[in-house]
């Protein structure tokens, strides 16, 4: 079964859980990771449980649209979301200190003439 370490405000937290786990869905069951990993919809839309990957992150999958569109160059960096993995392999992780996304860019139009 896969050990999961999650370093949170400072903190390292480590649990063991189930192959094939989402650590999203656990923690919204109140299972570990719950209450050290932050996330919101897991759906891959609000990016809360970003985390950068510090160990591990060779066995995850290849990052979805989800994650390239909301992670952008950030994923090169080691960042994942972490909604959108489901895990089979030992995995540690941080929520600390991450490099915020980078806004959007609108194009600009010229103005009518």
């Amino acid at each position: 079964m896969p050990i999961i370490i999650v370093h949170k405000n400072g903190q390292v937290h480590q649990g063991e859980v189930k192959e094939n786990t989402n650590l999203v869905v656990r923690a919204g069951i109140k299972q570990f990771p719950y209450p050290n990993l932050s996330y919101r919809c897991g759906m891959g839309k609000c990016g809360t449980c970003t985390s950068r990957i510090i160990a591990g992150g060779e066995h995850l999958p290849e990052p979805n649209w989800k994650e390239k569109k909301i992670l952008g160059d950030r994923l090169d960096l080691g960042y994942r979301l972490i909604c959108q993995l489901w895990i089979n392999h030992d995995l540690e992780l941080t929520q600390d200190h991450l490099l915020p996304a980078e806004p959007a860019t609108t194009p600009t139009v010229p103005p009518c003439t």
